[in-house]
């Protein structure tokens, strides 16, 4: 069944809302210009706070995304505030990748012959993505609410655990699963009521429609 991750948290209720729905991965952006940018503070409490209270919160997983972050300093924030994962949006290199070490993948926003040093070698655990791909923008890292890339999104599922995003809404989610495949599907601005704020009835149509899918095959 396809992954799903719910990025951009920035309250509880949005969290609460997407761990009963069955999302199996939130996202938490510690990238200060995102308009969903939270605080180490912030996390760490909804992260704890989910825990305590939600039956569903212990199998879920927690991702910390990051722009262009020292590696120990983004292991530092990750074991601060609980998190299971780092998914790193901005410029990292591979070596970058490396030195976190097996809670972390690489998001990207194209395709050439470098990128391939982002697949991992080793076998990822349930909920650990091999590789992100959002759409491309020349100057924003994710967020955008724009497609990617459909052709490159196909390529990379059958050569990975692909977690698809950008552009994605409850309308299109399950159209886009059935076409590339991927592993995962990752949606922030698709679910919102504004930036920031889910809306819950998207949430969890959104994963309603992601989980459905492929079940009829």
């Amino acid at each position: 069944m396809t992954v799903v991750k719910i990025c951009g948290i920035t309250n509880l209720d949005d969290a609460l809302c997407a761990i009963e729905a069955g999302a199996d991965l939130l996202g938490f952006i510690f990238y200060p210009k995102s308009p969903r940018a939270v605080t180490l503070d912030l996390a760490r409490a909804i992260i704890a706070d989910i825990r305590a209270r939600a039956p569903q919160a212990q199998r879920a997983r927690y991702v910390g995304v990051f722009v262009n972050e020292a590696p120990a300093h983004i292991s530092q924030m990750m074991d601060v505030a609980g998190l299971d994962y780092a998914q790193l949006s901005g410029d990292e290199s591979p070596a970058d990748l490396a030195a976190i070490g097996c809670r972390a993948y690489k998001a990207i926003r194209a395709w050439d012959d470098d990128s391939a040093a982002f697949i991992p070698a080793r076998a990822a655990d349930g909920f650990l993505p091999d590789l992100l791909l959002d759409a491309h923008h020349p100057t924003r890292y994710g967020g955008t609410g724009q497609r990617a890339d459909a052709s490159v999104a196909m390529h990379l599922a059958r050569r990975c655990r692909l977690l698809l995003a950008g552009g994605l809404t409850p309308d299109n989610v399950a159209d886009a699963i059935r076409m590339i495949r991927p592993w995962g599907v990752d949606v922030a601005s698709g679910v919102e009521a504004q930036p920031g704020k889910k809306d819950h009835a998207k949430v969890r149509a959104f994963i309603i429609a992601a989980k459905a899918a492929l079940r009829a095959e």
